[in-house]
């Protein structure tokens, strides 16, 4: 080809050649730079913060299997067309799932792509000289122009010493001409700086609360207790990722007594569980020395680097029954509370009557299923509580003869009877009757079952979560980061001096052009300006009015 020829190529020609002359390598190496820049911009960072939490929402909406396994297994039953399709992508354990632990880490190295090279353009910026004065500053937002009849270095040497807090650049320039630029706000950025490493910070102690921490609620009836050290101990048990519940640490909590306060209203004022503690190896070993407490919501007791959290309260009512033999059997179990008063809802269940055995022990279980009411009162014949206080305990019983399905493997609530039993006839239902404490109801075949009275119980959350405390340090330098970042200007300000008479040996007289810029357009620079410029005069200065374009 010609030297005329080859200046005459199409442009498809040359990306044609290109293509041919890049090797896979170059080209893959070529992808990922693109992709790098794509994925470290800010504009994909705040895409993927948006697409965080939206992927939470269905954690926060849907029940999830390691908070509530019942609730979660209902719900796909309930919904049998969308219930299974949203727990084969992951929806009722969201917070584990693949993708959304693909956008968090996604998000991370956003964030980190983003702020490592930002950080090091604001230190160069810091440790480099505030730039040039523009050529001409009348073009500027902010502008005035002085006259003095001081020399040039005499008026810069003033000029420099009024922007006291400004980092400052003297220049000469031909002709006797001296310059000074400054610059202020630099806070700013440190705060948006501050502001995103705040959030990265807080993400990954959020991360690290998830994979080492854990989350166990137990509940506990007034004069019981419970002792850490296993998972088993507890009614649920959230571990993280990289938990096995193998090293919890050892304690235990008994509850002496609970005390609710109520308003005339019925409106709750304060919870206190009176318990005692111990921890250590004496728990472990039971010779350890018993500390006494008041455990309030909010309020958590902090034992061995775990808080134990007060989470809620209800009843448990007692019964004493009365077989046709004449043994005597007590029971009692915690009721399910709901709405402001606690009408409470549960089953009493006695697995073992006696004067019975082999298979006819399972045809004559014995269950009370009904209402606990802490200040009882009938309507029609119908059981309902008027206040949460237990001023006049009642419950409206049920009672139910026969097979209580617990001897097939099967997990069953314990505030309810299994209905599968009742609709299949295993489950006989007999009398019903409100009763208050001391009273009693007959059943056909002589049984006497009595309302004795009620226990209170508490419900009690054990959380460890070793970065919890970074967290804190995490939200509150956020919100520093953040209120800088809004409240600080960046703004430069530059001064050309210029002499207007030359005498053989000494420049005397000097005009003096003000010029002003603020790097974000908020109110308030005009006026600092205009102050600037007011102290930028000497009591030999005239000026103009300063103008702003």
């Amino acid at each position: 080809m010609s030297r005329r020829d080859s200046t005459h190529l199409r442009p498809d020609d040359e990306v044609d050649g290109a293509l041919e002359r890049a090797t896979p390598h170059r080209w893959i190496a070529a992808l990922g730079r693109n992709l790098w820049r794509q994925l470290t911009s800010m504009r994909v960072a705040l895409i993927l913060l948006f697409l965080l939490a939206l992927a939470s929402l269905p954690g926060a909406l849907l029940p999830q299997w390691n908070v509530n396994q019942v609730k979660t297994a209902q719900f796909i039953v309930d919904h049998p067309t969308v219930g299974p399709v949203l727990n084969a992508l992951g929806f009722f354990g969201v917070f584990g799932s693949p993708w959304y632990a693909a956008i968090y880490l996604a998000l991370f190295t956003s964030l980190i792509g983003c702020l490592i090279p930002r950080s090091a353009d604001f230190v160069r910026a810091l440790r480099a000289e505030p730039v040039p004065t523009p050529r001409n500053l009348g073009r500027l937002p902010h502008h005035a122009v002085l006259t003095s009849d001081e020399t040039p270095d005499a008026a810069a040497g003033r000029l420099t010493g009024t922007l006291s807090g400004w980092r400052k650049a003297r220049r000469v320039e031909a002709g006797g001409t001296v310059t000074i630029s400054a610059e202020k706000g630099f806070v700013r950025e440190v705060g948006n700086l501050l502001f995103h490493f705040s959030l990265l910070g807080l993400l990954g102690a959020i991360a690290v609360g998830k994979m080492i921490g854990f989350e166990a609620t137990v509940v506990v009836t007034e004069g019981g207790g419970f002792c850490s050290g296993s998972p088993s101990v507890y009614d649920t048990f959230r571990p993280g990722l990289l938990l096995d519940g193998t090293e919890l640490a050892p304690f235990c909590v008994d509850v002496d007594s609970f005390r609710a306060t109520y308003t005339d209203a019925g409106q709750a004022t304060d919870f206190v569980a009176a318990i005692r503690y111990q921890a250590g190896t004496g728990a472990a070993d039971g010779s350890g020395q018993w500390t006494s407490a008041d455990l309030r919501v909010n309020d958590p007791l902090r034992i061995s680097g775990e808080r134990v959290y007060l989470l809620g309260h209800g009843y448990a009512p007692n019964f004493e029954v009365r077989f046709p033999n004449g043994e005597v059997r007590s029971g009692s179990q915690v009721f399910e509370p709901s709405g402001t008063n606690l009408l409470s809802e549960g089953v009493v269940k006695f697995l073992d009557p006696p004067g019975y055995t082999g298979a006819a022990v399972r045809q004559h279980q014995l269950a009370l299923q009904g209402l606990f009411a802490p200040t009882a009162a009938v309507a029609h014949g119908l059981l309902t509580s008027v206040f949460p206080a237990p001023n006049t305990p009642g419950v409206a019983i049920q009672a139910y003869r026969g097979d209580l399905g617990m001897e097939d493997g099967l997990s069953q609530s314990i505030f309810r009877l299994d209905q599968r039993q009742i609709d299949s006839g295993a489950l006989t239902k007999l009398i019903r009757a409100n009763l208050l404490v001391g009273e009693s109801m007959t059943l056909d075949d002589g049984t006497v079952v009595t309302f004795t009275g009620y226990q209170q119980w508490v419900q009690l959350q054990t959380s460890y979560d070793p970065a919890q405390g970074w967290a804190l340090v995490f939200a509150v330098t956020l919100l520093i980061g953040l209120m800088l970042s809004l409240t600080v200007k960046r703004r430069r300000i530059w001064f050309r001096i210029t002499p207007t008479s030359v005498t053989d040996t000494l420049a005397t007289g000097c005009r003096i052009e003000v010029g002003g810029l603020a790097r974000t357009d908020q109110a308030g620079y005009g006026e600092e300006f205009a102050r600037l410029v007011e102290r930028a005069a000497s009591p030999t200065v005239g000026s103009r009015r300063p103008s702003t374009s």
